[in-house]
């Protein structure tokens, strides 16, 4: 990593266009916004650093803690422990309709066991902290004397400065035929040509955008305080709470669990199923889900 990836970079406010038509619903309209300028962390929360917080603290982590049957109805009676969704490959082809091909709740699984109670961090001080929650990443941000940032701050640096470009680096989702993201190499979910294989690596282990940012684009999603609604364009500071209400999942009526906006896509980002390692493309996440391809970054006023 490089060594300019442990500060914090000055983001000068401005309009740019946010957004995108071209690609998913939820991205439309494009609009003009106006941002305001902030500090933000030129990579996103490392296990090091992370590891430092709850030494400090003793901060126990949503996804060590005990489940409340109550809010996971109809869910089995071995899944209500605590542990997180990890991913996994498949074998061959399967139907990208339904996720739970490749996501499996795994008892046991939190940032310091990422991929189940056999795993650890111990070799990835430098890897993106994982299954972390949105209140896990506020805890953090609020004892660093930081926040999260909005979804707007978000995007705007992640294009760098690129206003209008699809991608952080330009249009073309592969310059020159070359990778400029940790991102899905291969056939998803079931092949991947990644030397390592997919997962996580180490933070700047890509050329910055240009703000000097790192891994703005693939690698792992990031938390930002907005609530999800569809209709980005309904989106209003003075309806804080009917966003809120409009953020659950309409295909799981009987969870009244909220989510957020997540920013950046991951390692397991692909054309073929999510072409969503792109500042404009966004995705919800209930907010006491921690997954293993799922981080955050603060900024700072």
């Amino acid at each position: 990593m490089n060594s300019a990836a442990t500060d914090m970079i000055k983001i000068e406010g401005g309009t740019f266009r946010m957004g995108s038509d071209r690609f998913y619903p939820e991205e439309a309209p494009v609009r003009e916004v106006v941002v305001e300028g902030f500090l933000i962390d030129a990579h996103t929360v490392t296990n090091a650093e992370f590891s430092k917080f709850v030494r400090k603290t003793g901060y126990v982590t949503v996804a060590e803690r005990e489940l409340n049957a109550a809010d996971y109805p109809g869910a089995l009676p071995e899944n209500l422990v605590p542990g997180a969704l990890v991913f996994h490959m498949t074998p061959s082809p399967v139907d990208l309709r339904d996720y739970r091909n490749w996501w499996s709740w795994t008892p046991g699984a939190s940032w310091k066991h990422p991929y189940g109670p056999g795993s650890s961090i111990d070799s990835r001080p430098d890897h993106p902290v994982v299954h972390v929650a949105f209140g896990d990443a506020q805890a953090y941000a609020d004892w660093a004397g930081k926040r999260l940032p909005t979804e707007t701050e978000w995007e705007f640096a992640a294009r760098g400065g690129l206003d209008g470009k699809d991608f952080v680096w330009g249009d073309e989702p592969y310059p020159e035929g070359k990778y400029r993201a940790n991102t899905w190499k291969g056939s998803f979910p079931w092949q991947n040509t990644w030397r390592n294989g997919p997962g996580t690596m180490p933070v700047g282990s890509f050329a910055p955008n240009g703000y000097g940012l790192f891994d703005m684009a693939g690698n792992v999603w990031e938390w930002t305080t907005d609530w999800y609604v569809a209709d980005r364009a309904a989106t209003s500071p003075c309806c804080a709470g009917d966003m809120r209400e409009q953020s659950y999942d309409p295909c799981q009526p009987n969870v009244r669990i909220p989510r957020k906006v997540v920013k950046g896509g991951s390692f397991l980002c692909s054309p073929e199923y999510c072409l969503r390692f792109r500042p404009a493309a966004r995705s919800p996440q209930m907010i006491d889900t921690g997954m293993s391809h799922l981080g955050f970054r603060c900024v700072k006023d």
